[in-house]
């Protein structure tokens, strides 16, 4: 007897790694001109080296949506925000870049993913919900 999954029944790593796929190959998500320069928070020195980091940013996004809801561009900042390392100096926390997450919002929008929250915040769409529910269906959990 085979059960329905869901998002919280599959290994984050593996869900965020096949919806970022997903994502990819479906072809919605417009990659910004800014994609392969652009670094995502301050206290880092490189850009990514996956070419792939947007989708895997926009899959991972969509999780925390789905799994806690009413979060907006200042509690991603801070989730995805680390540690600034000043040298000899202590380091300090730092928030992430709130471009990247505003303009992935945004696309999750077009795409009927998330809807603005009235509390404040984004939340996921019904049909948010059955689109991440199916790719996490088909994620095999192996025995």
């Amino acid at each position: 007897m085979a059960t329905a999954r869901t998002v919280k029944d599959v290994s984050p790593y593996e869900f965020v790694k096949a919806y970022a796929a997903h994502l990819k190959r479906s072809g919605k998500v417009e990659l910004p001109p800014w994609a392969d320069i652009v670094k995502t928070a301050r206290f880092k020195e490189l850009a990514p080296y996956d070419a792939d980091w947007y989708y895997v940013r926009a899959a991972s996004m969509a999780r925390k949506i789905y799994l806690r809801g009413g979060l907006g561009v200042g509690a991603f900042k801070r989730i995805y925000g680390g540690s600034k390392r000043n040298g000899s100096r202590p380091p300090h926390f730092c928030e992430s870049s709130g471009a990247i997450a505003r303009h992935i919002l945004q696309q999750l929008q077009e795409m009927n993913i998330v809807d603005v929250d009235p509390k404040g915040g984004r939340r996921i769409t019904s049909s948010g919900r059955r689109d991440l529910d199916q790719v996490a269906g088909r994620i095999v959990v192996a025995p």
